[in-house]
C-alpha cells in the first residue's frame, strides 16, 4: 500500500514567528482578564505626542480585538512570515518585523496631524493588532515571490503581486474615508510602505538570496547524510542503517 502525505502551509513555525505568535496569544489572554491594558498599550497618537505612553507604537501589536481579529493576523504571519524567516535568518526577520510595526504606528500618528476629519478621527483613536506588521510582511513576500498564488478571501487564486496591490489600494481609499468604519487603515498602509522602503533602502534580496540558497544546500546535505539504506542481503530481513 502507497504512503501519502499532506502538507498545508508552509510547515513548522520557525523560532521568531514561533515566540511572535505565542507572545501575541499571550497579550490577548491577559487583556481579556485586565481590559485596562488595552487602553495602556494600545496606541492612541494623542497620548504618544503628549509624551505620557511613548512606548504605545511597540506594544499596541501585541494586542488583539477579539479572538477572530487575532486568529487571522497569526494565521497570516505563520504562512508568509516562515518562508521569510528561514531566508533571512531569525535576527533580519525579527528587526524587519518590528521596524514595519513601528513604522506603521509612527505613520498613524503622522497622519494624525492632517486637518479635519481624518487628521481628528486618528489622533483620538486606539489601534490595537498586529496588523501593520502582518501588511509589511505582506509586501516582503511579495517582493520575493510576486508570481506565488494564494487565496483571496480563500476563494479567488491570485498572484502575490496583484494581491497586495489590491489590499494596498483598499488601504490607501479607506485611509482618506478616516477611522469612521474601525480598521485601522492607515496602520495597514503604513506597514506596506515601510516595509517596502526598508527592504529597497537596506537591498538585502540579493544577499538574503544566497543565504536562502546556503542554507537549503546545507539542509539537502544532510538529508543525503542520513537517508535510510537496507543492511544485509536483500529479502535477508537485516537491520537498516542511517
Amino acid at each position: 500500500m502507497s504512503g501519502f502525505a499532506h502538507s498545508f502551509g508552509p510547515g513548522r513555525w520557525t523560532p521568531a514567528v514561533k515566540v511572535l505568535i505565542i507572545m501575541n496569544v499571550a497579550a490577548f489572554l491577559v487583556a481579556g482578564i485586565v481590559p485596562e491594558l488595552t487602553l495602556g498599550l494600545g496606541l492612541r497618537p494623542a497620548d504618544v505626542i503628549g509624551g505620557l505612553r511613548i512606548w504605545q507604537p511597540l506594544t499596541y501589536m501585541f494586542l488583539h480585538g477579539g479572538l477572530s481579529h487575532l486568529l487571522f493576523n497569526m494565521l497570516s504571519l505563520w504562512m508568509f512570515g516562515v518562508e521569510l524567516e528561514r531566508m533571512w535568518g531569525t535576527v533580519f526577520f525579527t528587526r524587519y518585523f518590528l521596524v514595519c510595526g513601528v513604522g506603521a504606528a509612527l505613520t498613524t500618528i503622522l497622519l494624525s496631524f492632517l486637518p479635519g476629519t481624518l487628521g481628528a478621527g486618528l489622533y483620538a483613536s486606539l489601534t490595537i493588532g498586529a496588523s501593520g506588521a502582518i501588511y509589511g510582511i505582506l509586501m516582503a513576500y511579495a517582493l520575493y515571490f510576486p508570481n506565488r498564488q494564494i487565496y483571496m478571501y480563500f476563494l479567488f487564486p491570485v498572484q502575490v503581486k496583484y494581491f497586495v496591490m489590491i489590499v494596498g489600494a483598499i488601504s490607501l481609499m479607506s485611509a482618506m474615508g478616516g477611522p469612521g468604519d474601525g480598521v485601522a487603515h492607515a496602520t495597514h498602509l503604513g506597514g506596506l510602505v515601510v516595509g517596502y522602503l526598508y527592504l529597497k533602502g537596506r537591498r538585502v534580496r540579493l544577499g538574503a538570496e544566497v543565504h536562502y540558497r546556503l542554507n537549503r544546500w546545507r539542509i539537502d546535505r544532510m538529508r543525503k547524510r542520513f537517508d535510510v539504506h537496507k543492511g544485509g542481503k536483500s529479502g535477508s530481513g537485516g537491520p537498516r542503517i542511517h
